[in-house]
């Protein structure tokens, strides 16, 4: 227990700890399940969030075409999902049976070579993955090589967003086009549309977001990560000590992209569907606001950051519907004017040394104060002397 509680404090996990316990414990136990799935479909863009964090506020590099990264893991999965779905038993009235629906109505009569490997779900799962990582490592390895950074950076990344997504909707028989990919239904026969499917599904979501977290804080808290704070504000200098600023920066944007990859195929399996609104430029931007809001030096405020703006943006949509936009744009605009370090922020200058203080108040009003009477008692009276001798009391 000692060694665990170590542990917590050596790596600075007791917010963690607290993230768990409301995720794992308090939500399920207050939420009903349509509740509880909206709640998991948030902590999807989590893992964009936390990503960002490492790349952003770590790295110094804002990237606004993360929606990419979350877009193709989940498009990956849906692939798998989709051909899952799509057996010459349930597409037996098409003209071509056992190929998606897209495609029989765009007159494809066979499937495309490239959606032959994701009828394996191994290779679905690491498609995930490694898709996302190894765009993420063609964009970052072009532009860091030649030292192109700053909002330049941001203007490409959100250049591939606009292209992937005009990609997506160009191709509609081999994408679904505009609609995506819809009517994502089992996993191996396993039916993700029930209650206890769905329950799973959001603890299998949380455990694989609290495994990133810790992934994410082992590299702060190793050199990589002090070199990436100081890339971040003295990159010159970081350079001329011999590093190479340029494989730091593709790595940590890799690591993003791989996380956000997560996160899509995570969305494809709770919602049932994926379509490119979810990789253009808005969405990207929105996942950079999730980490504003939160905090963009803090994975856990990342997190809460996430929960609190999807929250408001269907609490105003369902109470506010004429309003809800302004409502949203007031939320972005008051939180970070008012904590410009977000929620994490918020917590360490103001809830933080406020709770000290009241612990150390209520530490020392524990302490029984000693009595008059108490004090006469242990008191040492010298005997009476002479004039002339001292008593000493030995």
């Amino acid at each position: 227990m000692n060694a665990f509680k170590a542990w917590i404090l050596r790596y600075q996990l007791a917010s963690l700890v607290l993230l768990i316990v409301l995720l794992a414990v308090v939500l399920p136990l207050a939420l009903d399940i349509f509740r509880l799935n909206l709640v998991g479909k948030y902590l999807t863009y989590a893992f964009v969030a936390i990503g960002l964090v490492m790349v952003w506020g770590y790295g110094g590099v804002l990237s606004l075409g993360q929606g990419v990264f979350f877009g193709l893991g989940g498009y990956a999965m849906a692939m798998f999902l989709k051909l899952e779905a799509s057996d010459p038993i349930s597409t037996k009235i098409q003209s071509t049976p056992g190929i998606p629906d897209f495609m029989d109505w765009n007159q494809i009569t066979a499937l495309p070579a490239l959606w032959v490997p994701f009828k394996s779900l191994p290779f679905a799962l690491a498609a995930v993955v490694l898709v996302p990582m190894l765009l993420a490592w063609i964009v970052s390895f072009a532009m860091f090589k030649r030292r192109v950074g700053g909002v330049y950076f941001a203007i490409i990344t959100q250049a591939v967003a606009l292209i992937l997504t005009v990609l997506i909707i160009g191709q509609q028989g081999y994408t679904g086009g505009v609609n995506g990919m819809t009517d994502l239904k089992t996993v191996l026969g396993w039916d993700t549309r029930t209650d206890s499917a769905k329950y799973i599904l959001y603890y299998v979501c949380v455990a694989l977001l609290v495994a990133g977290i810790l992934l994410c804080r082992w590299v702060q808290t190793s050199k990589l990560g002090t070199l990436l704070l100081a890339m971040r504000d003295k990159e010159d200098r970081v350079r001329f000590s011999g590093y190479d600023v340029a494989n730091f920066k593709i790595f940590t944007f890799c690591l993003a992209a791989g996380l956000s990859g997560i996160g899509g195929a995570l969305f494809s399996l709770q919602v049932g569907f994926m379509s490119p609104s979810f990789v253009g430029i808005v969405p990207s931007i929105e996942m950079v606001i999730y980490a504003a809001v939160g905090g963009r030096m803090s994975l856990v405020g990342a997190v809460y950051g996430t929960l609190l703006v999807n929250a408001g943006k269907t609490f105003f949509s369902e109470s506010f519907p004429d309003l809800w936009l302004f409502l949203m744009a007031g939320l972005f605009i008051g939180v970070t004017m008012a904590f410009p370090m977000g929620l994490a922020g918020l917590w360490e200058s103001h809830i933080a040394p406020w709770w000290k203080g009241r612990r150390e108040a209520l530490r020392q009003a524990a302490v029984p104060a000693k009595r008059p009477a108490d004090v006469a008692a242990t008191a040492v009276v010298d005997p009476v002397l002479p004039d002339g001798v001292r008593s000493q009391n030995v």
